[in-house]
């Protein structure tokens, strides 16, 4: 039998509006009414300003807050708070792509990956970072971005006091007061300390491959790959090194070009997202990142 729904009003005579709170969720929701018409607007928490017409609504919504996560996977364990991201998540398990471009063909399990996919025939590039300029073709990149500028280090290590600016690269740090390492990738033999870690760690090998290239069939997980397969093809090369006219298809190429054969250029390009410090080449940062994630290598 479906459980009742239990909660408590009270009404402000005054103001007209009504307060409901439901023990089950520990949340306090106001609904006003209007005097001369008796219309009543949304129901809205106070833990937040989204506002909702049903209270079945608003209920989902309050698993936002509250971390009920109540439908599981039934394959990899993972909970979550809606069943329509349940069903979402379970295309990763059965392969299921319902999304497809419409003009390369190309499916995906998720719309969102359609949507990012998109960019290569757009060619656009709409979230742009307001404080350098540099333009970014899905927001979330433009997210991780804008923390170099802003320095934001919200996760604080309990122990040594260390702060990281993702959650990911806290856990992965603690690796370092603990000397756990129990969650070990069965494709790369990387260990973590917490199963939250690998399973971000193991979208390295899993994630979609959005961009094809329509002449040879090549996929790729980022777009600037992408686009630097493609000017093999085209014969392009946009990068010229002053000092001896020599081109090359990617800027890497050139840059890596000029440290070797010619005087060097003291460019660092490759920031640390953590503590700000600058490399020549990205191979550098990626073993300085060690030290901010305590992974081994």
């Amino acid at each position: 039998t479906e459980e009742k729904e239990q909660y408590e009003t009270r009404h402000d005579f005054k103001t007209g509006e009504e307060s409901f709170s439901w023990p089950q969720i520990k949340g306090t929701f106001s609904q006003k009414t209007d005097k001369k018409t008796g219309t009543k607007s949304n129901l809205t928490p106070f833990h937040c300003e989204k506002s909702f017409k049903e209270h079945g609504n608003l209920k989902v919504h309050m698993r936002v807050h509250t971390g009920g996560k109540t439908f599981p996977c039934q394959q990899c364990g993972k909970r979550f708070t809606q069943k329509g991201n349940l069903n979402r998540h379970m295309r990763i398990h059965t392969g299921e792509k319902p999304y497809s471009c419409k003009q390369c063909g190309v499916s995906f399990s998720h719309n969102g990956n359609l949507y990012r996919h998109m960019s290569i025939h757009t060619g656009g590039k709409p979230f742009t970072c307001q404080q350098c300029g540099l333009s970014f073709s899905h927001n979330e990149n433009l997210k991780v971005h804008m923390k170099i500028h802003t320095g934001k280090k919200p996760f604080t290590c309990q122990q040594c006091g260390k702060s990281f600016s993702r959650k990911g690269n806290l856990n992965d740090h603690m690796i370092i007061h603990t000397g756990e390492g129990r969650f070990i990738c069965q494709l790369c033999g990387k260990s973590f300390s917490q199963k939250g870690s690998l399973n971000k760690h193991m979208t390295i090998h899993t994630r979609e491959k959005l961009y094809t290239c329509s002449q040879c069939g090549e996929s790729f997980d980022l777009q600037g790959r992408f686009e630097d397969h493609m000017r093999v093809h085209a014969g392009e090369k946009p990068f010229t090194c002053q000092q001896c006219g020599k081109s090359f298809t990617k800027k890497s190429n050139r840059n890596r070009h000029m440290r070797k054969l010619h005087i060097h250029t003291g460019e660092k390009p490759h920031i640390c997202p953590e503590c700000g410090k600058s490399f020549d080449r990205n191979g550098n940062l990626n073993r300085h990142m060690r030290v901010h994630t305590g992974e081994k290598p």
